[in-house]
């Protein structure tokens, strides 16, 4: 996991957008937006596996499935899904992902400063989004990632886009509330 300020530059999402000049961004910045992360690496013996199920057990995740994003896993939906993946949302529950194969990037909305937050994830990486931040999430170059998804109750992934009713969501005025509360 790298985390760093996005640069704002127009072009290609997929690109890191990474300006050296900005300030660093590191891991106690991103738990005080409510961020988390573990670094579990796959290994043959299945002790990843086992160090997932214990996050499982300790955050209440009870299901879990596995997403391929790539051209080859969405077919003729790849493109829009990405842009669907792309705007900016938020959901009403925790959005968790181990990932498995390949990389990317979630972009995380600084809630105080209302500034990007791009964090490239790739193969170990575990990373939990809380309900009710703003983000969005793409490809690397590499144009493919594996993720286990991981849920407290049955699966689901509902974005409710960036407007003004998101705005007032509980979810949104709870997490709110939550990070101004650290």
């Amino acid at each position: 996991m790298k985390a760093y300020y996005f640069d704002n530059v127009e072009g290609d999402q997929r690109l890191p957008h990474h300006n050296p000049d900005l300030p660093p961004v590191g891991l106690q910045q991103l738990e005080s937006c409510g961020v988390r992360y573990w670094y579990i690496p796959i290994d043959s013996d299945g002790n990843w596996e086992q160090a997932i199920d214990k996050v499982a057990e300790e955050r209440s995740y009870k299901n879990r499935d596995i997403i391929n994003v790539s051209k080859e896993g969405l077919g003729d939906q790849y493109e829009a899904k990405l842009k669907i993946f792309f705007a900016e949302h938020l959901h009403e529950d925790e959005e968790i992902r181990y990932i498995l194969d390949g990389a990317g990037f979630f972009d995380i909305r600084e809630p105080n400063k209302d500034q990007w937050i791009r964090v490239f994830v790739d193969q170990g990486d575990l990373l939990v989004v809380p309900a009710g931040i703003y983000h969005r999430f793409t490809l690397d170059e590499g144009n493919y990632i594996k993720a286990m998804r991981l849920f407290k109750e049955e699966p689901k992934w509902t974005p409710h886009n960036r407007s003004a009713e998101t705005d007032s969501n509980p979810h949104r005025v709870t997490y709110l509330n939550s990070v101004q509360a650290q």
